[in-house]
C-alpha cells in the first residue's frame, strides 16, 4: 500500500490541487486519482480558517465516502464542525466561524446536502487509521505507543487535541506537553494538529502540519518512500501560530 498522507488542509483548496499535482496525480472527472493508485490520507481540520471549506468538504467526502479512493481522520475542528452540524451549543469563533458563513450562504437544499456529507465522512471514519502495510498509525495530534488499538475517552482527547496539560499559554492557546519526544514504537506515527515550519521528525513519529493557512506550505508525507513534498501557501503569513519545539 502506497500512501500520500496529507496535513491539516484548512480549507486551503487551490492549494490542495496544487499538492495532488505535484505528487502526479491526475484530475479525471473532477478526482485526483494517481496512475500508481496511490491513496491520500487526510489527517484532520480540512475545514475552518481557509478560503474554501465547503468546498474541501465536498471533495473529501466524494475521495473517502463516494469513491473509496483515499482515507480520513477527524481533527478537532472537524469534531466542532460535527457538533455545530448536529446543533449542539459551539462558539463560532477559532476559524468555525469562517466555515459557518460559507455554510449560510448555502440555499437550504445545499445546506442540508454538505451537512449531510460531512457527519457521514466523520461518522464512516475511524478515531485514527493503522496501516499496517505502510507501517504506520494516522492520528490528527499523535498518539502514545501504547494507546495504539484503544479508542477510549482519554485516547480520544489526546488524539483529537495532543497531549494537553489543561493549563492555557499566554495567547490563550492550550499548553501541550512534547509527547514525540517520549515515543518509542517502531511503527511511523504521522500527525499535525501543532503548526511547525518544517516537517518534525522525532522518533518514529513526524508533524507534517506546515501551517499552510497560516502562510507556510501545504506538506505531504509519501509511505513507504518517506518522502516529503510540500507546495508554498498563498496566504499571508502569521508567525506567532507556529511552534518552535526543540528536536
Amino acid at each position: 500500500m502506497k500512501i500520500d498522507v496529507i496535513g491539516d488542509v484548512h480549507g486551503c483548496l487551490d492549494e490542495l490541487k496544487d499538492l495532488f499535482m505535484k505528487m502526479g496525480y491526475e484530475w479525471k472527472e473532477g478526482l485526483p486519482v494517481h496512475p500508481q493508485k496511490r491513496t491520500p490520507v487526510f489527517l484532520g481540520d480540512i475545514t475552518d480558517r481557509g478560503p474554501a471549506s465547503i468546498e474541501t468538504i465536498r471533495l473529501v467526502h466524494k475521495l473517502v465516502i463516494q469513491e473509496k479512493l483515499a482515507l480520513y481522520v477527524p481533527g478537532n475542528h472537524c469534531n466542532k464542525l460535527y457538533r455545530f452540524f448536529k446543533g449542539n451549543p459551539v462558539q463560532e469563533k477559532h476559524g468555525l466561524e469562517t466555515t459557518a458563513a460559507e455554510y449560510r450562504s448555502l440555499s437550504p437544499r445545499e445546506q442540508k446536502r454538505v451537512k449531510h456529507q460531512f457527519l457521514e465522512l466523520v461518522d464512516q471514519s475511524p478515531l485514527y487509521w493503522e496501516l499496517p502495510e505502510a507501517n504506520a498509525v494516522i492520528a490528527h495530534a499523535g498518539i502514545r505507543h501504547e494507546d495504539i488499538g484503544l479508542t477510549n475517552k482519554r485516547v480520544k482527547t489526546f488524539v483529537l487535541y495532543g497531549d494537553i496539560t489543561g493549563a492555557k499559554l499566554p495567547d490563550g492557546r492550550p499548553e501541550r506537553r512534547d509527547w514525540a519526544q517520549h515515543y518509542r514504537g517502531d511503527r511511523w506515527v504521522v500527525y499535525g494538529h501543532t503548526p511547525v515550519y518544517e516537517p518534525r521528525f522525532v522518533n518514529q513519529t513526524v508533524n507534517i502540519d506546515t501551517g499552510c493557512v497560516f502562510g507556510n506550505k501545504l506538506t505531504a508525507f509519501r509511505m513507504p518512500e518517506e518522502v516529503v513534498v510540500t507546495v508554498p501557501s498563498s496566504m499571508p503569513l502569521v508567525e506567532e501560530k507556529f511552534n518552535t519545539f526543540s528536536s
